[in-house]
């Protein structure tokens, strides 16, 4: 099985530097895009080895793209050197659909992708203008304001894997909206132990003063109850988008279940969030979880999400 496999034989670091011949750049391409998922995006690269063969490439290179974006913020000193750098991936995706990539490649992966599939520029731009936004270090003032967040990224990007899957049906992207706003604002979660290290928090500012949790609580990694019901709050939002989402499944093309397979890692994550009792920094919620390689495997055998 492809999962199995690609578990077993780690993949190259590969880039496209200095290869002979446009079949061996595609391969070095394409590579680059699978190994660095891999890396930064470990979740998603289980879920896009059980794609469609004929999806996979394509998929690796939306998340190659989502994972250049999301390390902008974390990697760069200055807000000016991050539009920079947005500005950069915006020229780069005007290049794409004049059919003019440059030799990037991210970039040459995304251009296949974008002919083959006929993908939509309009979601692409949409993750590039929202993580430009983010680049402000301030929490959001209300949870609609995350999910908006949530929505124009992890969303985004789930209309354009329902598009690789060649999947255009609106019961299709209503189910992915509220997908994407759940894995966002779970995102957002599973990132306050590595926020609260750098003395920064993020979670919405109306639930923190809703419970009377202070950024100094989060900071120093209390586990006073207010602070859990912080945590609560916040991860029953993601609860209730992941349960809309599966309300009306019945109306979801089967097509575009394999899509969907990013539900396993959020419920599991859910999952251990209760048994922890919604200590945000407890141990056991800053390891993989070393079912979830069979877990997604199941979900897809049962074409359920």
């Amino acid at each position: 099985m492809a999962l199995r496999a690609a578990l077993r034989s780690p993949l190259p670091v590969i880039t496209c530097c200095g290869t002979r011949g446009k079949s061996g750049q595609a391969a070095a391409s394409a590579a680059y895009c699978a190994e660095l998922v891999r890396k930064r995006d470990y979740e998603g690269f289980l879920c896009t080895l059980l794609l469609p063969p004929e999806s996979q490439t394509s998929v690796f290179a939306l998340r190659a793209f989502n994972v250049e974006l999301s390390q902008v913020k974390d990697s760069v000193s200055q807000k000016n050197i991050g539009l920079m750098r947005m500005q950069f991936w915006r020229e780069i995706m005007d290049e794409i659909y004049e059919e003019n990539p440059p030799h990037h490649p991210v970039a040459l992966e995304l251009a296949k992708a974008v002919q083959k599939h006929k993908l939509t520029k309009r979601w692409l731009t949409r993750v590039i203008d929202e993580r430009e936004k983010n680049l402000d270090d301030r929490a959001y003032r209300n949870i609609k304001e995350l999910e908006t967040y949530a929505e124009n990224t992890q969303s985004s990007l789930l209309y354009l894997t329902l598009e690789a899957l060649g999947v255009r049906d609106v019961h299709a992207d209503h189910a992915a909206s509220h997908i994407g706003k759940a894995q966002g604002i779970l995102t957002c979660l599973r990132a306050v132990p590595f926020h609260s290290s750098k003395r920064q928090v993020f979670l919405p500012v109306d639930i923190c003063i809703l419970h009377g949790a202070s950024q100094e609580d989060f900071i120093r990694g209390s586990q006073e109850r207010n602070v859990k019901d912080v945590i609560f709050d916040v991860a029953s939002q993601a609860h209730v988008h992941l349960e809309h989402a599966r309300s009306f499944r019945n109306k979801v093309s089967k097509a575009a279940f394999p899509a969907f397979h990013v539900t396993v890692p959020l419920d599991g994550y859910l999952k251990r969030l209760r048994k922890s009792d919604f200590n945000i920094f407890h141990p056991s919620l800053q390891r993989r979880d070393p079912w979830l390689p069979l877990s997604l495997y199941i979900q897809s055998w049962k074409k359920i999400y």
